[in-house]
């Protein structure tokens, strides 16, 4: 019975090792697969085929989905492509998942680049600010940092300006306005006076015209018309 026992455990013992083996070889091979999916997408994405590169970084990820390395490159293909928004995404779940604080750093930096070109200052200032605490020797985001601030200010005081500028296009409309209806009231009164000065006249006309009409007929009555015999051709 011990000997039977003993047997039964050793091949339940060597079973699970066997097992173990197993899911481990399994595992090896996964984590084959999607490094193999990131170096061909890296391969496509040098050649500027950036579409073909996200499929395969989307390859690795399918193979291991907290792969940090496969998020961050999908993002630079999305990035390289104008989808900004997916591009965002993914590089918050590569800084998620990302251990290594210089690759964190170039996560926050794009997605720094992303929201400043867009013009979305205070979003690009946090990135920037997020990828120099975990790189503060990066010049180049201290740069982008100093730029941005100087770009949010710009577009602060523009939006500042615009509605002062409002109010005076407001004012110098109601101006214009009243020296329009100054001007046409201007117009108006000699207009009115040389109406009067013209029914003077035409009425002075008039009474002349009367006057020559009835001396006319005086003359007519004194000397009738005569008659005048047609012509033969």
């Amino acid at each position: 019975m011990i000997t039977t026992n003993t047997t039964r455990n050793c091949f339940t013992t060597s079973r699970l090792a066997a097992l173990l083996l197993g899911c481990l070889f399994a595992l090896g091979c996964h984590a084959q697969a999607d490094r193999q999916y990131i170096r061909q997408g890296n391969k496509l994405f040098r050649q500027q085929n950036y579409a073909k590169a996200e499929v395969e970084y989307q390859k690795a990820l399918a193979a291991n989905q907290r792969n940090s390395q496969a998020l961050y490159n999908l993002g630079c293909a999305l990035m390289m492509q104008q989808k900004d928004s997916a591009a965002i995404v993914q590089f918050e779940n590569a800084g998620k998942l990302e251990t290594s604080r210089l690759r964190k750093a170039m996560v926050y930096h794009n997605i720094g680049c992303i929201c400043q070109k867009h013009q979305m200052f205070g979003e690009a200032i946090e990135a920037y600010k997020e990828s120099l605490r975990n790189n503060p020797d990066d010049d180049e985001t201290r740069y982008n940092l100093a730029l941005c601030k100087r770009q949010q200010k710009n577009q602060q005081n523009q939006g500042g300006g615009g509605k002062d500028d409002k109010k005076q296009d407001n004012k110098d409309q109601d101006k214009k306005q009243d020296k329009q209806q100054q001007q046409q009231q201007q117009k108006q009164q000699p207009q009115e006076q040389m109406s009067k000065e013209n029914a003077e006249q035409l009425l002075n006309a008039a009474m002349q015209e009367e006057k020559a009409t009835q001396q006319r007929m005086k003359k007519s009555m004194q000397h009738p018309n005569r008659k005048r015999l047609p012509k033969n051709w």
